[in-house]
């Protein structure tokens, strides 16, 4: 159920500076982001997959025109075009990857793709991206070791095969980002995956914080406190290591606390594990040696992290600058929000984008309820609407996965 009750409005949050970006377009007009699974096929077996993926395509996939019909769309929009990232399943198992890729390029979209760490990801697949207009790839590393990640991946030799397609990547020019998913069993990998995504090296660390959604449910998430612990280590990263999250928008609320003073404590032994983890890493990159912001890239103690200025996160949201496509054409607020707005082979992705309602009432965080709708961050951060759905079954509410209270109470809920 959707609630449409106006809360209480929300004070606003000035800080010193913005360690965050806000787009300089319309987000209601156009999408920032959009993300297209192109397939549910995937030789991988992974525990958390939100699409339930399997070995084979599904027939009602899209077919090549009707993908290069809304490629059409998306360029007509005029610059700034969107980002297209093609995702899935595993993008390798459509063998028009190329020409997709090639025509979105010709229509000066800018074309991503993120395969799975499958024997499809080789050098010479890899290369033939590029060649059609592809600038960065995605993998996912979800483990520091063999043991670790292909436990996670269900598929044995699929933390080797993945450590090298992110190599090949980098040495054939592609941006390279890095994409890990953060549970409970999990979250004890990141300083090693943090010091192994440093050495390949890799332009952007993803954090994506699970969704109880496909096979995801079976998953473990982290407390709220949790959270925000993991969150405050991610900060700390960011000093040395481009970092971004998914579905946990409160990080920008964090860098702005830090930004203004001393920031938010800890409240979990969670915190100091994770810091303990990279110590060195920190200190080296205080020196200069590790990280930093001298633009070099440099070893110590086993770690090598690719500096330069922080990454600052965009304020973008599901619906709110992105948007996410089926295999089949549905159109979603993000993959994690399974809540469909249309379909592509009705209407023009434009139109769903701008018309529906729900996305509509996604961009407006005065609409949001409990915490969420009177914080003072919620214009920078308004919290992820797919936990809200998640939890609550509807997308408005507030966020479970936040700790933070707003100096305003949320309206009493009517008995």
């Amino acid at each position: 159920m959707v609630s449409t009750d106006l809360p209480v409005a929300a004070p606003s949050a000035v800080p010193n500076s913005a360690p965050y970006r806000q787009l300089h377009f319309d987000r209601g007009a156009r999408p920032f982001l959009v993300l297209w699974e192109l397939t549910r096929a995937c030789d991988l077996a992974c525990i958390h997959c939100r699409a339930e993926s399997r070995s084979w395509r599904d027939p009602d996939e899209l077919s090549t025109p009707e993908i290069t019909n809304v490629l059409n769309d998306l360029a007509a929009l005029g610059a700034p075009r969107p980002i297209v990232v093609l995702t899935g399943g595993d993008p390798f198992k459509r063998p028009d990857l190329s020409d997709i890729i090639s025509y979105g390029t010709k229509l000066s979209l800018r074309m991503a793709v993120s395969p799975s760490g499958t024997p499809l990801a080789t050098r010479k697949n890899l290369a033939e991206l590029r060649l059609a207009g592809a600038t960065a790839v995605s993998f996912s590393i979800d483990g520091a070791s063999a043991e670790s990640h292909d436990s996670f991946r269900r598929v044995p030799g699929s933390f080797d095969l993945t450590v090298n397609a992110c190599r090949e990547a980098v040495d054939l020019g592609f941006h390279l980002q890095v994409n890990t998913t953060v549970t409970s069993e999990t979250v004890d990998q990141l300083p090693g995956i943090l010091r192994l995504v440093g050495s390949i090296p890799a332009g952007l660390w993803s954090l994506f914080f699970i969704v109880p959604t496909g096979r995801g449910r079976l998953l473990t998430p982290l407390s709220a406190e949790q959270v925000e612990d993991v969150l405050l280590f991610l900060a700390e990263v960011s000093d040395v290591m481009p970092v971004k999250s998914t579905e946990a928008p409160q990080f920008r609320r964090i860098l702005v606390q830090r930004e203004a003073g001393p920031g938010v404590a800890p409240t979990t032994s969670l915190y100091s594990r994770l810091m303990e983890g990279i110590g060195d890493v920190l200190l080296a990159g205080n020196h200069g040696n590790v990280g930093g912001r001298n633009s070099t890239t440099s070893r110590s103690s086993g770690a090598s992290v690719r500096s330069g200025p922080a990454r600052r996160p965009l304020v973008v949201g599901d619906g709110y600058g992105v948007v996410f496509i089926s295999h089949t054409g549905e159109v979603l607020p993000s993959g994690f929000l399974p809540m469909v707005v249309g379909n592509v082979r009705d209407s023009s992705i434009v139109n769903i984008y701008r018309e529906s309602e729900l996305l509509n009432m996604l961009r407006s965080p005065y609409l949001y309820g409990g915490r969420c709708g009177v914080c003072e961050y919620r214009d920078i951060c308004g919290g992820s609407r797919a936990q809200a759905f998640a939890a609550y079954g509807d997308p408005l509410a507030e966020d479970p996965n936040c700790s933070f209270q707003p100096v305003t109470d949320p309206p009493a809920i009517a008995s």
